[in-house]
């Protein structure tokens, strides 16, 4: 009996085909050095692993960039943003091999998409924070905020059209060109330093990092449209429902509670909570949206319906319900709390959904060159029944 996933889940898992269209502008030249760089990787290798290298080299850079500016405000030296630059290309770089290893080594397994995409949720959270903290947004936190949870978002929305229509659809602007735009601006910071960003730019009056947010819009706001339009017309399944066969609009409500609740706390507040620890309070959010984006992603492969709440939104709620008693714990510590919790609960998640898939599927996450014990003895009871 499974405690993550149900029976049913796992078999409509296990035939789950990926199904994506569309092509941006840098991918088609992106993947001439993507096809050389999969070829020096050893076919010893899982997929799995690869990527798990990415984010962990991305998550390392960012968070060695947020100790030295944790309130996105400080200067951190010079090696910091360009760490986070390196960084995000290297996990580019691998985030976009681990399908074609896995194609290359006769390996790919639905495990290995989600797997994939459950990466990309986490290093989407480190990469806005990191970015908004590179060109010091902390000194004006509004803009930080809609960056960042305008970032976290369109990623949700992108694999919420992915669960009505059952394919993931890529625009010419997408994620390949933003992370190079991200690098850029990290380079920038690392060349020139963060104070570029403060510049006010002759003849608009407004700094660079206003007009850079405001530049920011103009492909979010496509986006967005783009996937409402695709939302609002309908999914594939019955009377225009989603691939599991359930209501197109409903995965509004996880994501609309966990964007609610990180505006209002942070209003709220009487001790300045968001102002003075942007980047803590906004990894805390992050990991809540990265765990229901997690279970979006599932719903969508396994074509089940998506619980409209999650145990993630206790951190979130001890916050609220602290603001509502009047502050009886310091709202600091009890963001710490919130924090570690929220990492705690999607690690553990996580870790049990992978481990019920490797049981049914019979493989291990990260190893290819070999299967479970219990596995390699049912094929060998298979091979002499057939003797």
């Amino acid at each position: 009996m499974t405690d993550f996933l149900s029976l049913t889940q796992l078999k409509k898992l296990k035939e789950h085909k990926y199904s994506a269209q569309g092509q941006s502008i840098l991918e088609p030249q992106m993947q001439k050095f993507w096809r050389w760089l999969v070829e020096q990787i050893p076919e010893t290798w899982a997929p799995n692993t690869i990527t798990s290298v990415g984010l962990i080299i991305n998550i390392t850079t960012t968070l060695f960039l947020l100790l030295f500016s944790s309130d996105a405000k400080t200067e951190a030296p010079r090696l910091c943003y360009f760490l986070c630059g390196v960084g995000l290309f290297l996990y580019q770089s691998l985030d976009a091999i681990d399908g074609k290893q896995a194609r290359r080594t006769g390996t790919n397994t639905p495990l290995g998409e989600l797997f994939d995409h459950g990466c990309d949720s986490v290093s989407t959270v480190f990469v806005a924070v990191g970015l908004t903290t590179a060109m010091k947004m902390g000194e004006e936190p509004s803009y930080m905020m809609f960056e960042v949870l305008a970032g976290l978002y369109l990623f949700y929305q992108a694999h919420w059209q992915t669960y009505v229509t059952g394919t993931l659809i890529f625009n010419k602007f997408d994620v390949t060109e933003s992370q190079f735009g991200i690098i850029g601006v990290y380079f920038m910071s690392a060349i020139i330093g963060p104070g570029i960003w403060d510049t006010v730019v002759p003849g608009v009056g407004m700094t660079l990092r206003a007009l850079a947010v405001i530049a920011s819009l103009v492909p979010a706001i496509f986006h967005c449209r783009d996937n409402l339009k695709i939302i609002l017309s309908g999914g594939i399944g019955k009377n225009k429902s989603t691939i599991a066969d359930t209501s197109t609009i409903f995965p509004v409500v996880p994501i609309g509670i966990v964007l609610g609740l990180a505006v209002m706390i942070a209003v709220k507040s009487t001790s300045n909570l968001f102002q003075d620890h942007p980047c803590l309070y906004l990894i805390s959010f992050g990991m809540v949206t990265a765990k229901v984006t997690n279970r979006l992603v599932i719903a969508h492969m396994t074509k089940s319906e998506m619980a409209m709440l999650d145990s993630s939104l206790f951190g979130p709620a001890m916050l609220f319900f602290n603001q509502y008693f009047n502050v009886l714990v310091p709202e600091y510590l009890l963001l710490w709390l919130c924090c570690l919790y929220c990492t705690a609960d999607i690690l553990w998640y996580s870790r049990g959904v992978c481990q019920e898939i490797c049981d049914f599927l019979g493989i291990y996450c990260f190893n290819i060159t070999s299967k479970p014990q219990k596995v390699r003895q049912t094929d060998r009871a298979s091979a002499k029944a057939k003797k």
